[in-house]
Parts: C-alpha cells; sequence; structure tokens
C-alpha cells in the first residue's frame, strides 16, 4: 500500500485543485491511502476534505492540534498503513503518474527518498501573479537548487520537494524534527545523507508548486523561510542541514546595513552600501529588462517581485539571528 500524507491548514483555496490531481492518479485505488492531516483549518478546508471523504474511501481526515507541518507529517507517517510513504504539499497539483513513478523509482533506484522537478505556477493568471511565477522560477530568483531546474536522467541529490520513503526510512533515520516550524524536508533529508542515505530527483514526472499570488503573500513566505534557516542551524547545531544559497539574500541585506552602521565611526564605508545597492540594481534590472522583453511580462511587477523576494528573505534571516540571540541571552 501506498500512504499519501498531506499537511494543511486554512487551503481552501488550493485544495480543490490538489485532491482532483489526487483523483485522476492512475495508481490502484485500492492499494492507496490519502490522510489530510489538518491544523485544525477556520476556513472551508475541512468541509471540502470531508466532502470528498464521505465519496472515496481512501481519503481520510485526521486533527493537528499543534497546527506546524513537522508534526502532522509525524501524525500522518504513524498512522500510515503504506508499506511506502510519500508526502504532497496542499498548493501543489500532481500529473496523472506522479504517485506510480516515485514509487516504481524508489525501488529500481534502491534509493531511501526520491522526488522530482518541482515546476512554479499560479491559480490565477495577470500580469502580477506571472511576474511572480518567472521570478520564483528563476535562478536570481531562488538560487540554482537542482530540484527547480529539472534533471534528464536519476541524480543524486542532497534534497528533493516533498518526498517518496519506505517506512523503514523512518525507523532508521528519525523522524520529522517537530522543532522546526520551516526547513523539516530539508533536514531530514540532509539528515539522511549524513547518515549514508540515498536521495535521487528523477525526470520522469514533476510536480506543480502554486505560487502566493500578492507581494504580501511573497513577503509573509519568504520572511519565514528566512528566519527559519537561522533557526534550523540553531536547533540542529547543523550548519550542513542547509547549503550556501540559503545566506545569500542575509549577505546582500548586511552589506546594505553594515556599512551604514559603522560609517558612524568611518563615513566613507557608507560607499560599501552604495555600490551594493548600485550593483544589484542593474544586475535585477539587466534581468527584469531581459524577461520583459523575451517572456512579454510587466518590468514594474518583475522588479518589485525580485526585490520583495530577496529583502524579505534577508530581513528573515537577520531576524532569526536576532532571535537566536535573544534565547542564549535568557540561557535558552
Amino acid at each position: 500500500m501506498l500512504s499519501v500524507v498531506c499537511p494543511v491548514y486554512n487551503e481552501a483555496k488550493y485544495i480543490d485543485v490538489c485532491i482532483q490531481s489526487i483523483l485522476l492518479q492512475d495508481y490502484p485505488k485500492e492499494r492507496l491511502e490519502i490522510i489530510f492531516v489538518d491544523g485544525m483549518s477556520e476556513d472551508s478546508t475541512r468541509d471540502i476534505i470531508g466532502d470528498y471523504a464521505t465519496k472515496y474511501p481512501f481519503i481520510h481526515l485526521v486533527d493537528n492540534v499543534k497546527r506546524i507541518v513537522p508534526v502532522a507529517m509525524n501524525i500522518g507517517i504513524k498512522a500510515a498503513k503504506g508499506d511506502v510513504i510519500m508526502r504532497l504539499d496542499a498548493h501543489a497539483q500532481y500529473p496523472i503518474n506522479y504517485f506510480s513513478v516515485l514509487e516504481k523509482k524508489l525501488f529500481e533506484l534502491n534509493a531511501d527518498n526520491v522526488g522530482v522537478a518541482c515546476r512554479t505556477d499560479v491559480l490565477n493568471r495577470n500580469s502580477k501573479t506571472l511576474a511572480i511565477k518567472e521570478v520564483l522560477s528563476n535562478r536570481f530568483g531562488v538560487g540554482n537548487s537542482t530540484f527547480r531546474l529539472g534533471v534528464n536522467k536519476p541524480v543524486n541529490v542532497d534534497t528533493v520537494p516533498f518526498g517518496c520513503w519506505r517506512r523503514g526510512v523512518f525507523e532508521k533515520y528519525g523522524e520529522y524534527d517537530e522543532r522546526l516550524i520551516r526547513n523539516q524536508d530539508i533536514e531530514l533529508n540532509k539528515r539522511i545523507i549524513r547518515g549514508g542515505g540515498r536521495i535521487f530527483l528523477i525526470p520522469d514526472t514533476y510536480c506543480i508548486y502554486l505560487a502566493r499570488e500578492t507581494f504580501k503573500g511573497l513577503a509573509r513566505n519568504n520572511f519565514g523561510n528566512g528566519k527559519w534557516n537561522i533557526l534550523t542551524v540553531y536547533y540542529t547545531r547543523q550548519f550542513r542541514s542547509l547549503s550556501v544559497r540559503h545566506f545569500v539574500p542575509l549577505f546582500f541585506l548586511l552589506s546594505l546595513l553594515l556599512p551604514i552602521v559603522l560609517s558612524v565611526f568611518y563615513m566613507p564605508l557608507v560607499l560599501v552600501t552604495l555600490l551594493s545597492l548600485l550593483l544589484y540594481t542593474l544586475c535585477i534590472s539587466t534581468i527584469c529588462l531581459s524577461l520583459s522583453l523575451n517572456r512579454k511580462l510587466n518590468f514594474y511587477y518583475l522588479l518589485s517581485s525580485f526585490i520583495v523576494l530577496h529583502l524579505s528573505y534577508g530581513w528573515g534571516s537577520f531576524m532569526g539571528i536576532l532571535n537566536v540571540c535573544r534565547k542564549k541571552g535568557g540561557n535558552f
């Protein structure tokens, strides 16, 4: 049996699209269970899932009173009956061969985890959302992560989006770290790698992540990502839990802030801030102009999306550092 675990919380806008893509899977339904672990949603998410559960006996709804993803995953893993466990995200949709391909490749490659490229899209298409989508698919926006770029053959990687594991992986390497509100998948995958396990990104299918569609949503999400980069290192005591690319926005933000602070003692240092800002502006303006001309996208929305993404991510990391300092100061 394949047990699919999907953490959800207030996903009324996206959950129907997600479930419809699940129902279209070519995987045998008699060997399938879908476990939605809900963080006590306050919108209509529970009602929507409940309606589907009454029609399809392989769909189940389980409560997660702590509301965070790693707790949801551990609840789902404990409730699962399957020999293979797969994680889904409600903010995504999946092609019809997603389940069957991942399960097949898990055993063919003798892997501890397998995943596929994650393409970014939006639910509602307009000039702003298409610009946000493009920035979240661009190397300058999100780095050179292999799972965003895709592969043409199975490749050993350090992490994959979501995941597909044999049940024994959690017995061998441990469950999800419930201290981590973000980055819990990355941390688990790094733990598997450190323990000698193998993780593969495969080319035979893909998933589609449905991005936030407002600058506010983009900023909130990436602030949290940046903050939890720092807190992940703090809690796990492992810099290897993350990669250098996760800290680039922080370095950029510090290149703007630190020279200004230090210029109190030596005024010419403010030139470092100006130089960093000038180089950044020239770089993203060039990229945005190229994207605008080649992809027929709005230059202003592209520029705004890059700035919001980078600064919110960097500011989140900076606040994470301050958070850690407060914890240490309080003998946390």
